[in-house]
């Protein structure tokens, strides 16, 4: 549970933008934090050349050749069978070794997942990895979990989620006492399926800051700091909440320029408005948050988004060294052992 080795890992060939924004925000925090080495994961080829077009001298950065990658699109388990020696197995293996003690991954999604629960397994009193995305509601800050790791919950997974997710936002979002939520298609404490209603009833003996059932629309008004779910339901708030903030924005610009064309002082109004668009769109960034821990697993594991830039990649190791420095997977295993006692 404890970290282990001085590295982290990077698959250095997942995401849309792979190598060379991955290899990129690599760079970025290689020189400013040269006291945490690098291990990325890659064709070895195609990831030293990125190196040199970055400008990078070779120190505290190592390059480690992996054979292919899993594709997007490829069955995560299936392609992890096939496809021996990918880039996420080299990263994710560099971990379950001692060499490394996270691993960060912007590719496949479901195939960052089955490499860490199959190499690195679940920690001890955990039942089900889950994974922790941050969303931010303009003030206040929201993790939902699980956003797709397990679509077949438990109402017993669901509540190690919550604790799970409420040490996360203390220790990492500095949330003193975040509230925790469970997602549900009305507040009363009747409402929703049986796994809603039983889980609803197991959370109210448990000592956490639960506020009871709370639903979408809520979500985003900052009614709680974690909510809770299962990973299909979460998965498509997920979907939906970058969708719908991508439009939204898409169409704000449309109206904007649309609106003062040909205004008097049309300048000076766009050039206000522009900034504060500017500072909204920079809340509704993901890669200020760099990525999403998948929280459960005997080790760090951070999976970016498939769109990752090297700022993103830069947060997303950001995120793993914190999550390393405090040892928070020994926390999670502590209270789940309260827990279960």
């Amino acid at each position: 549970m404890a970290r282990k080795g001085p590295a982290i890992a990077i698959d250095a060939m997942g995401g849309d933008r792979a190598p060379r924004e991955v290899v990129q925000g690599a760079i970025l925090w290689a020189r400013e934090n040269p006291q945490v080495p690098l291990c990325l994961a890659g064709d070895e080829a195609r990831v030293r050349e990125e190196l040199r077009l970055g400008g990078w001298d070779g120190k505290n950065i190592e390059v480690v050749p992996s054979r292919c990658v899993i594709d997007m699109g490829d069955s995560p388990v299936e392609a992890l069978r096939k496809k021996k020696g990918s880039s996420i197995e080299v990263a994710t293996r560099l971990v379950k070794e001692g060499k490394a003690f996270a691993v960060v991954g912007a590719g496949n999604t479901g195939a960052c997942v089955a490499a860490s629960t199959l190499l690195l397994g679940v920690l001890p009193n955990v039942k089900k990895a889950g994974i922790a995305v941050t969303f931010s509601t303009g003030d206040t800050r929201v993790v939902v979990i699980d956003v797709g790791a397990n679509v077949y919950s438990k109402p017993d997974h669901l509540i190690q989620y919550g604790i799970m997710a409420s040490l996360y936002a203390r220790e990492i979002l500095e949330v003193e006492h975040p509230r925790v939520g469970l997602l549900n298609i009305g507040e009363e404490d009747e409402k929703g399926n049986a796994l809603a209603k039983t889980t609803h009833a197991l959370f109210q003996k448990t000592k956490l800051n639960f506020i009871g059932n709370v639903e979408g629309v809520e979500l985003f008004r900052g009614a709680c700091e974690v909510a809770v779910c299962d990973g299909f339901v979460g998965n498509i708030v997920l979907k939906t909440a970058e969708g719908m903030a991508e439009r939204f924005l898409g169409l704000f610009h449309k109206a904007l320029r649309e609106s003062i064309d040909g205004q008097p002082h049309a300048a000076e109004v766009g050039a206000a408005l522009k900034k504060a668009m500017g500072q909204l769109e920079r809340k509704l960034d993901y890669s200020e948050y760099g990525g999403a821990p998948l929280l459960g697993v005997n080790g760090v594991t951070i999976i970016a988004h498939g769109r990752s830039d090297r700022k993103a990649i830069f947060n997303a190791i950001r995120v793993a060294r914190r999550m390393g420095e405090i040892d928070l997977n020994t926390r999670f295993s502590e209270e789940l052992c309260a827990l279960s006692a």
